[in-house]
């Protein structure tokens, strides 16, 4: 499993094989069970989680017990709680939704690595940026855009879920209910399915 990462990062970065093992004695994979709770809101945890296979969500609850799904991590695709990184109470739950099997990287392993392949402070600054880049045209998407621009975007950020994930989680990622969803997609199907 740790090679499916190693070819992941030597896309990004120039990582000799060498070098991997040099920085993946830390790493470990970790298999999670449909549903198993990974954190909980309250809890610390410093770890970072690169999907191998399978689906992981962040969300939140709010004080009326509705949920609000803060990001999906499907395959290839990097999860963690960023208060953790600060010794602080996480804001958000995460679970898995699908069977995954995740890398689970320890709070300093970006910098321990740079020790030894420096162009992974540039891989890391990228990933930052773009997550910052993808949290502001989120928070965009849902202050200023329709519910079928959202669902439109939905689908080209993360093409393969709607058909992994049931829709009152699609629908809490847009912040719409369910039935709104029904409406957005039967609007778009008749749109692109006109005779």
């Amino acid at each position: 499993m740790l090679e499916q990462f190693k070819l992941y990062l030597q896309k990004k970065v120039a990582i000799t094989d060498e070098q991997f093992d040099l920085i993946s004695g830390r790493l470990k994979v970790k298999s999670f069970d449909k549903n198993e709770m990974i954190l909980m809101k309250g809890e610390v945890s410093p770890h970072g989680y690169f999907v191998l296979n399978g689906l992981l969500r962040s969300y939140s609850i709010d004080a009326k017990g509705k949920t609000h799904i803060i990001q999906f991590a499907p395959e290839q695709w990097w999860l963690s709680d960023r208060n953790g990184m600060f010794n602080e109470a996480s804001e958000f739950f995460i679970d898995a939704i699908e069977p995954t099997q995740a890398i689970v990287m320890p709070k300093n392993f970006i910098d321990d690595a740079a020790k030894h392949v420096p162009c992974m402070y540039d891989f890391n600054n990228t990933m930052l940026n773009n997550s910052i880049r993808f949290m502001h045209k989120r928070i965009n998407m849902l202050l200023s855009a329709t519910a079928e621009e959202r669902y439109l975007n939905f689908i080209q950020l993360y093409p393969n879920l709607t058909l992994r994930v049931p829709q009152w989680m699609i629908a809490s990622y847009l912040g719409i209910t369910p039935e709104s969803l029904s409406r957005v997609r039967k609007d778009l199907a008749h749109k692109h399915f006109k005779v």
